[in-house]
């Protein structure tokens, strides 16, 4: 399973056509104890880096890009009544959405986790 990196700390794991999508650990600890998701409307299609979900914390809110044009297919439930998942799983049991992509070719512009672990050093 592949996973790829935005410059604005999402993360999207690629299941054939399909994608995962979440916060990365820096932007949780960037964020502090998160509060409230706004998750995007199932069904609804998204550009590459538009604004699909919204993160809160004790700190600041942050919109949450969508890493490929999409359709988003399915939203995690589990995060919206417990949002400190984002904080304790960012990678597992916190993602948020769920998308089809258009066009699988949109993930070749994100970093690869080496390029990212560095890009996320450096954003220090």
């Amino acid at each position: 399973m592949t996973i790829k990196y935005t410059p604005d700390h999402e993360w999207i794991k690629l299941d054939g056509d399909i994608g995962t999508v979440g916060i990365t650990h820096h932007a949780q600890d960037a964020l502090g104890d998160v509060v409230f998701v706004d998750l995007p409307e199932v069904g609804k299609t998204y550009a590459q880096k538009d604004a699909a979900a919204v993160v809160e914390s004790v700190k600041a809110a942050a919109d949450v890009y969508m890493p490929a044009n999409g359709e988003v297919l399915e939203v995690n439930e589990a995060l919206r009544d417990d949002p400190s998942l984002a904080n304790s799983d960012p990678l597992g049991a916190g993602w948020f959405f769920k998308l089809k992509l258009a066009n699988p070719a949109d993930l070749n512009t994100l970093m690869d986790e080496t390029s990212y672990t560095t890009y996320a050093a450096d954003a220090h």
